[in-house]
């Protein structure tokens, strides 16, 4: 895996920040247990006194001195002659630290952390007509945007054996498409992500090099979200490329919420519930925004009128008769879930014996793409939910 520069800067930051919140926890964990208070009930966590105090406070400052010197030291570094090069591991890995801690990475200031772009083949797209024209000749007048989920990137669209965009963008070209991947920190709270999807598009449309007919989006997982999240961005805010939108397709996206947040939101609550464990709720707040929006999903926005929305749901199960493998769903969203908004029947199914990660690249997924993507799927156009969109 290739590491850039700015690489190296921002693991060094993130390795300071992390061995001064190790000290931060371990005083507290100290200080609480020379307290003794009661084993449950609330204590207010003081820093250590005396020699303890001092030296868990040396542990911070040459932490920090250590972490400037590096700072100093790196920034005087020449970049590399592919600096603006990546590969396949440095991406995924950028990808899964963004979907963890994305949003502090942004608050810091961390150059770990992801830019939205629109990309092809990991190199984002200069949003001039012109520049568009020279990275797409062969731009067509549809365009599919495929939104990747959490903790991975524009890349996860290609079976990891293979080169090229995959099959879903492959199929798109097929039916006249121009598939183009949005890359995005996925750590950041959806509706932040929402909102900005919604206004990187306007200004994709406004320059796109040729008249735009039509424009589709495939949103797998948290993408799903983010995609339904900047449709209310765009009606309350009257962006023209909701006008062009035709379809939307939800790859197990959890609309109503994933159990698996909701599970790790509960040990946090129960580890808070004495002051000999709390301390440890600092690791369980370290997960991001992004990841805590997963929690309850936007069970109750719609997508505006005129615009076909499909879902696929994944589960391990086998058939109908498969209990277990239902209740498990694709091993990270139940169907339930991925089906928890008003869909027609037309609109949705179930891709059995299949996982979450496997929904963008099955061969039977694709299949039932093709069908809602192709010219028969509009004639399911109407809105999703009767209920108005939550301002």
């Amino acid at each position: 895996m290739r590491l850039q520069k700015t690489d190296l800067q921002g693991l060094g930051r993130l390795a300071i920040g992390a061995t001064v919140g190790v000290s931060d926890l371990v005083e507290q964990l100290h200080s609480t247990i020379a307290a003794v208070p009661l084993p449950v009930g609330d204590h207010t966590p003081r820093r250590a006194r005396g020699i303890a105090g001092l030296v868990y406070g040396s542990v911070r400052g040459i932490t920090r001195l250590v972490g400037g010197t590096l700072e100093a030291v790196l920034g005087r570094l020449e970049p590399s002659s592919d600096e603006a090069g990546s590969s396949l591991g440095r991406e995924a890995a950028l990808a899964v630290l963004n979907g963890v801690c994305g949003d502090f990475l942004e608050k810091s200031g961390n150059p770990l952390a992801i830019r939205m772009a629109f990309r092809q083949g990991s190199r984002p797209l200069t949003l001039s007509s012109a520049a568009i024209a020279a990275s797409i000749p062969e731009a067509t007048g549809k365009v599919l945007l495929l939104a990747h989920g959490l903790c991975r990137n524009d890349l996860q669209w290609s079976p990891e054996t293979e080169k090229g965009e995959g099959p879903i963008a492959e199929l798109g070209r097929m039916l006249g498409y121009t598939p183009v991947a949005l890359h995005y920190n996925s750590g950041l709270p959806i509706a932040d992500n929402g909102r900005r999807f919604a206004e990187l598009l306007e200004e994709l449309i406004a320059q796109w090099p040729v008249p735009l007919e039509e424009l589709a989006i495939v949103g797998h997982s948290m993408g799903g979200l983010v995609t339904r999240s900047a449709c209310l961005h765009a009606e309350a805010t009257g962006l023209a490329w909701l006008r062009r939108l035709r379809r939307v397709i939800f790859l197990g996206t959890p609309h109503r919420g994933a159990p698996l947040e909701r599970s790790g939101h509960f040990f946090q609550q129960i580890l808070g519930q004495s002051p000999y464990s709390a301390p440890f709720t600092r690791l369980g707040r370290i997960r991001s925004a992004g990841i805590k929006d997963l929690r309850h999903g936007l069970p109750d926005a719609s997508l505006p009128a005129g615009v076909a929305a499909f879902a696929v749901a994944g589960t391990l199960a086998k058939d109908d008769n498969d209990l277990a493998g239902g209740l498990l769903g694709d091993g990270l969203v139940p169907v339930s879930s991925a089906l928890g908004l008003d869909f027609l029947p037309a609109n949705q199914w179930i891709a059995y014996g299949t996982g979450h990660l496997r929904l963008v690249t099955s061969p039977a997924v694709c299949e039932k793409l093709g069908a809602w993507l192709g010219p028969a799927g509009l004639e399911h156009a109407g809105r999703l939910l009767k209920r108005p969109f939550p301002l």
